[in-house]
């Protein structure tokens, strides 16, 4: 009798599924004296650490049993008021039930995925698109196909052309300023989007972490509030504006997808924190939140100016960078003979990083471009962290 001495293999489903290169930098640059332009981190010493304190110590003295014991899958009720409430303030009815709460939109992404994709189903997606975004859609088998831009537009006529030749289940976008290229669609490229996906059929997953922190410029509407049908479903998150250690996000469905996504919570965690929902809906019934995100657009503005400014010193000739009016990042085109991921070495030996361009693309890498974060250090560091970064590029004379 013979001894089978090897384990399974892993699920196919991993099969060409990368590992995050943002988190893998995280970690790499984590050692002291390294300026790190890579993560989307929110600053630290901009979290309102008296509110988040005194959040958790009301509800822990209100209601101890409550707060520690398990609760409903779709969320704390008073946060869902709170999340519904903020929408509709922003132009887009919506009612507490239709928000399921989840742990950090990036859940939100992936229970979207489980919910909505079959193996071989295509999902188009912006290019260059979310990484984490592209990492969920590809774990649940789906087939990637890229969306070019036009200026600061999705291609409306190329997304047309892809829904009519593949029957798409999603069209997935960050239409207010993009991770990872900071731009921000127009009002009348996302109704074109919105009535295409009308014309054929397909969901528009509009993933809206960004959307409250705007520096210049006028607010868009939501692309859901473009449409009176099922096609638009929101995802939203306290990480950029509140908090990410909560891990707390939502997203905002309706009754064809509500009770799918709740069963693939019930599978995933059964129900995201009891402690931080409770306390996170008492914070904003405080009214601190509106505060906090001002305080936060008034500095990321300054600090987006900064590296705005700074950019002309550190880059080689040639290379060119969009000029957001929000969120988080910058993204650079280098001139078309560079290689950003062969240079983040040489970056990262004089203590700095970025993220190259090459990952966000689910198809076709454009490996000259990179994404730098402006809001996790002060003005004064982000000056020293180009500094070093024009002298790595002036080093190896590019």
């Amino acid at each position: 009798m013979s001894t089978i001495t090897s384990t399974p293999a892993l699920s196919r489903r991993f099969d060409g599924v990368q590992s995050s290169i943002v988190r893998d930098l995280l970690a790499l640059t984590e050692r002291p004296g390294v300026i790190s332009f890579a993560g989307g981190l929110p600053a630290p010493e901009l979290f309102d650490v008296e509110g988040a304190r005194a959040a958790f110590e009301a509800v822990l003295a209100a209601a101890p049993g409550k707060v520690l014991q398990y609760s409903p899958t779709e969320g704390n009720a008073e946060l869902r008021a709170a999340v519904a409430d903020r929408y509709v303030a922003r132009g887009l009815p919506t009612r507490p039930e239709d928000i399921v709460i989840t742990t950090g939109s990036q859940q939100g992404l992936s229970l979207l995925s489980t919910t909505l994709v079959d193996p071989g189903d295509v999902i188009l997606v912006e290019s260059p698109s979310y990484l984490a975004a592209l990492q969920c859609f590809a774990l649940a088998g789906a087939t990637l196909v890229e969306v070019p831009s036009t200026g600061d537009g999705v291609d409306v006529e190329v997304l047309a052309d892809l829904a009519r030749r593949h029957r798409p289940k999603a069209f997935y976008t960050v239409p207010t300023f993009h991770n990872p290229t900071g731009r921000t669609l127009s009002a009348q490229n996302r109704a074109e989007v919105v009535a295409a996906a009308e014309q054929f059929g397909f969901r528009v997953i509009e993933d809206d972490p960004y959307t409250e922190l705007r520096y210049s410029g006028d607010p868009v509407p939501s692309m859901a509030t473009m449409t009176d049908s099922e096609h638009v479903i929101c995802a939203g998150s306290f990480s950029k504006i509140l908090a990410p250690g909560l891990r707390l996000g939502w997203v905002r469905t309706d009754p064809t997808t509500k009770p799918a996504l709740v069963v693939a919570k019930q599978a995933a965690d059964l129900h995201t924190s009891t402690l931080d929902q409770a306390a996170a809906a008492h914070y904003l019934a405080a009214g601190r939140l509106d505060a906090s995100i001002a305080r936060s657009r008034l500095e990321y503005g300054r600090r987006r100016d900064t590296m705005l400014a700074t950019l002309p010193q550190a880059l080689p000739a040639g290379s060119s960078w969009n000029h957001p009016d929000g969120g988080m990042f910058v993204w650079v085109t280098l001139p078309a003979e560079l290689d950003s991921t062969e240079l983040l070495g040489h970056a990262i030996s004089h203590e700095v990083a970025f993220v190259p361009g090459a990952p966000f693309f689910a198809r076709s890498p454009q490996r000259n471009t990179l994404r730098l974060s402006f809001i996790t250090y002060p003005s004064a560091t982000i000056e020293e962290g180009l500094s070093r970064l024009g002298t790595a590029f002036a080093q190896l004379r590019i």
